[in-house]
């Protein structure tokens, strides 16, 4: 019998620890430099919080020639069928994938690659239980869809290409799944027609960047600062972790970019 698929059940994640080249990352917006020890703090936290969630943690360490490989799901997409190995729309972030290529191939995954062609960022990627949405963005092109799509249909998802609001960095920034028949999205997505068949949370206005939290078995973790939203989840009966992560903010990165999350070693 076929088990079946929730695209929020985990028992395994990777992650990289931040490395002193992190306050060099990419940012859409400077609001100042990240301090590196409390970016260290903030992700000791973070993985210790995917452990008591039940998961059990690779930690990677740093890669300095890459100073936003702290965000690592970004490079790949662990389906149980299989790893992709993705293609980063940043120029400076193209040796990451071959690194978390190199990294998980020693894990056991099977490792599946796209091509040469295009670009797909994982955080434009939300993975729910009925379809698999590709965000086009600035990261995330039609020709990285296609070649994304034509592996994911193979192994009998359906795939659907959407568009990311304008001025939004991925897909992911503005929406999370929380569980298999609903959404949490930020006011200017939640219209969207990819999310007809859901039903969609909306977080408060003024806390937009708390629609990247992340459901992980139980419980759903909701960035700090941000109580509308943490009080939207918990009464709609989720169990939430606040969790700061304003390090990573400051470099537009956010809970779900900081790990790849999988069903343990497949392929």
């Amino acid at each position: 019998m076929k088990t079946p698929f929730f695209s929020y059940h985990f028992t395994h994640a990777v992650v990289r620890r931040p490395g002193l080249s992190s306050v060099d990352g990419l940012r859409a917006v400077d609001r100042g430099q990240p301090d590196i020890r409390r970016f260290e703090f903030e992700h000791n936290a973070y993985v210790r919080v995917l452990e008591r969630a039940g998961l059990k943690v690779e930690v990677l360490p740093p890669l300095e020639a890459f100073p936003d490989s702290v965000f690592v799901e970004d490079a790949a997409l662990c389906l149980p069928q299989g790893t992709v190995i993705l293609r980063p729309g940043a120029a400076s972030r193209a040796g990451e994938a071959a690194a978390m290529a190199g990294a998980l191939s020693e894990l056991g995954h099977e490792i599946h690659r796209m091509g040469p062609d295009g670009c797909v960022d994982g955080g434009d990627i939300l993975v729910t239980d009925r379809v698999i949405l590709v965000g086009l963005s600035e990261r995330t092109n039609m020709v990285g869809f296609t070649a994304l799509k034509k592996i994911l249909v193979g192994w009998g998802y359906s795939v659907q290409a959407v568009t990311t609001p304008a001025s939004v960095l991925h897909f992911k920034s503005d929406c999370a799944v929380l569980d298999s028949e609903t959404i949490l999205a930020t006011s200017r997505l939640r219209g969207a027609e990819c999310f007809a068949p859901f039903q969609v949370l909306t977080v408060p206005a003024g806390e937009e960047a708390a629609a990247n939290s992340v459901r992980i078995n139980s419980k759903v973790l909701v960035p700090a600062g941000y109580p509308g939203t943490a009080e939207l989840i918990s009464r709609a009966g989720y169990e939430v972790e606040v969790m700061g992560v304003g390090q990573a903010a400051l470099l537009d990165g956010g809970l779900s970019c900081m790990s790849l999350r999988f069903g343990g070693i497949h392929g």
